[in-house]
């Protein structure tokens, strides 16, 4: 094979007007090859907390990696951007809401594939801090990298400060004293981690349902009885280690609508487990709906082509079109009004006004001048009510740990 390779390079040193571009060629292709062995960083997943003074932005890799930490200012905004070039993109938030106190919003932006992933965090004028970066590993083979803003009256206020690493990169160093980072490795059984339920349950079935939701008993009853079916369920976990379950339900009766049911057993000693049930008009199809989810799809490249800023983006093109879905998946709750009240009523039972409230905020007028709300109906169990895009309701359950403790 190397003789072959000699034997083509003195061939084309021999014609060389004629086989430059053929040498070149194939130059290209070995450093292609090269740069494709090593294997593209995945970025994950991508979340935003608050842990006492610190802002942490948490990005989960498939491997260590060290992204590019730069601050800018884009008409008049300040930004602290994180750049994973060369990255494939995960199932991302193309937006995230910010703190309040930092951080205004976050956006994700994303070239062709394998060609980078950009994380912007719009940040508040004004407000001097400083930020500390850790790289450490997380669950099943995976890495963390966590970006942590604390306020900061002595840094200046455009450009931040950046607090020095003690040990060089990318060896994880320790966040601030009383910071604990998220992303716990989850427990085995013998630790005290999730443990296989013992019994014959069909998997993906209304049965495994109620085994491992009992809160919502009864509103998986009067799913199943209205003729919704499991048309999706999904594991992530290990033998001894399950991190969720995740379901899919439709009916026939309601094309536009659908159920998502995640279960997020607990990996840590003394924490409940948390079950989410959602009713979403998000099977909704329309013009603005097709071109919505169109747009959600564009990568970094593609938008830049046509805006200078994400910014605008998101004001010229995004939001248009969701006070449209808003309009037109409000007319849609309010033709399965009986669907979502009896949703509500199952779910809710011990706060029979949660139904009403819902339907007397979907009823109100959709305004333009905000891009949409949430409510929180209910706080036993936590009840969301999302007014963004795709109208849905959200009911958040805590069951107790047989096997986180």
């Amino acid at each position: 094979m190397e003789g072959n390779g000699i034997t083509g390079l003195q061939t084309l040193a021999a014609k060389p007007a004629r086989s430059l571009a053929w040498l070149l060629v194939w130059l290209f292709c070995l450093a292609a090859h090269a740069w494709g062995a090593g294997g593209a960083v995945e970025v994950r997943r991508l979340g935003l907390s608050r842990v006492a003074e610190n802002t942490l932005i948490t990005v989960v890799l498939d491997q260590a990696a060290t992204p590019r930490v730069s601050s800018r200012e884009v008409s008049g905004k300040r930004q602290l951007v994180v750049d994973f070039p060369g990255a494939r993109a995960g199932r991302l938030p193309s937006h995230l809401e910010g703190d309040e106190i930092l951080v205004r919003q976050v956006l994700t932006e994303t070239a062709s594939p394998g060609g980078g992933v950009r994380i912007i965090l719009d940040l508040f004028p004004e407000k001097p801090y400083t930020y500390w970066k850790q790289n450490r590993p997380g669950t099943g083979g995976q890495s963390v990298f966590i970006l942590g803003l604390k306020p900061d009256p002595q840094a200046r206020p455009v450009q931040a400060r950046v607090v020095p690493s003690t040990v060089p990169e990318p060896v994880p160093t320790a966040p601030p004293r009383g910071v604990e980072a998220p992303e716990p490795s989850a427990p085995g059984e013998d630790e005290g981690g999730y443990q296989e339920p013992k019994g014959n349950v069909t998997p993906g079935s209304f049965a495994e349902l109620r085994r491992l939701m009992p809160k919502a008993a009864l509103l998986l009853q009067g799913l199943e009885a209205d003729g919704w079916v499991v048309s999706e369920s999904n594991r992530y976990d290990r033998p001894g280690r399950r991190f969720s379950r995740d379901f899919m339900l439709n009916n026939r009766k309601y094309p536009e609508l659908a159920v998502k049911i995640a279960n997020l057993p607990a990996n840590v000693p003394n924490t409940p487990n948390i079950d989410i049930i959602m009713l979403t008009t998000e099977n909704h199809t329309s013009e603005a709906a097709t071109q919505y989810r169109g747009l959600r799809q564009w990568s970094f490249a593609k938008i830049k082509q046509k805006y200078e800023d994400i910014g605008d983006f998101f004001d010229d093109a995004l939001k248009p079109l969701r006070v449209k879905l808003r309009e037109e998946t409000k007319a849609i709750t309010l033709r399965d009004a009986a669907v979502f009240q009896n949703f509500l009523k199952l779910a809710c039972s011990n706060n029979p006004q949660v139904a009403d409230q819902v339907m007397n905020h979907v009823r109100a007028k959709v305004s333009p001048r905000f891009e949409g709300v949430q409510f929180t109906v209910s706080e036993n169990p936590l009840t969301l009510l999302n007014l963004v895009d795709f109208l849905y309701v959200k009911i958040y359950y805590l069951e107790a740990s047989s096997g986180g403790g």
